[in-house]
């Protein structure tokens, strides 16, 4: 309860605030954690990055202030951030369908993003499975690249070749992935790796993870079905919100199994964990 009292706080501060600098601070202060971590979890609660959301929610405003106001249109622009009036026309085109002047007119259909309010629906029905493993400190290397999706890290090495490059220097292929968090445009900072005891392997990247706690999930069904989007899913807004964990680091995905051929896939969900601190009273 205390994790959605914090979302919906955080979605007022950007209310109160779309014609302001949205302070990523401050939204850390209010979710009680990180900003890559806030924008992680908001990214997959509701598959949109909080950029986007933020976007649409400053244009679908400025369409009712062209339709219900006087003012100059180079003023509403300005007041929702947008510098020139050719920068705010390209974006509200691109949302809208139609120029800003163009809404002025009668009968013109514009787009309408409303403001996100989370509430507690019925979850926790079905169970989820996990184990709490405490770990020793340990190395991955691999190649690591920021774009649009995890999966746009996978398709990188499986298209130059560092799939079979690491795999050949490594006797073992990639298995692992680590998001290590979204930036501002819910671009994902991602790396497709293999755990390494040796030392680095030159045109490879290495991440040391220190000892700690971890949690573990799998996710074990069909591809198609999007069984590991909606594994993380729950945990980020049953699991997490409700324990006495939060994320410490980048998460793993480690992939036992992934046939597309046969629409199956099993993957084990690693999570690195400290305790929450306290409440002040």
């Amino acid at each position: 309860m205390d994790w959605i009292l914090r979302v919906n706080q955080v979605m007022d501060y950007v209310e109160e605030h779309l014609c302001d600098l949205i302070d990523e601070q401050e939204i850390s202060r209010i979710a009680a954690c990180s900003f890559p971590l806030f924008q992680g979890a908001f990214t997959q609660m509701t598959e949109l990055p909080l950029s986007e959301y933020i976007r649409r929610r400053k244009l679908s405003c400025a369409a009712y202030d062209i339709q219900n106001t006087d003012e100059k249109i180079i003023d509403i622009a300005m007041r929702y951030g947008y510098a020139s009036a050719d920068a705010f026309t390209v974006a509200f085109k691109r949302l809208h369908g139609v120029s800003p002047m163009q809404a002025r007119g009668p009968g013109v259909k514009l787009a309408f993003y409303g403001r996100l309010r989370f509430t507690l629906a019925m979850e926790g029905v079905d169970k989820m499975d996990y184990t709490v493993v405490e770990k020793p400190s340990f190395k991955v290397i691999g190649i690591r690249r920021v774009t649009s999706s995890g999966g746009g890290t996978w398709e990188v090495v499986h298209s130059d070749g560092s799939h079979e490059a690491i795999q050949q220097r490594c006797g073992r292929p990639l298995d692992l992935g680590l998001c290590f968090g979204f930036d501002e445009t819910g671009s994902n900072d991602y790396m497709c790796a293999i755990e390494w005891e040796q030392e680095d392997v030159p045109g490879f990247e290495s991440y040391i993870y220190p000892e700690g706690t971890w949690l573990k999930f799998e996710a074990n069904g069909s591809i198609s079905g999007h069984t590991l989007g909606t594994v993380w899913k729950r945990i980020n807004t049953e699991f997490l919100p409700q324990s006495k964990y939060e994320k410490s680091g980048p998460t793993i995905e480690k992939y036992a199994a992934w046939d597309e051929a046969s629409d199956r896939c099993k993957v084990e969900i690693w999570i690195p964990v400290r305790l929450k601190p306290k409440p002040r009273s």
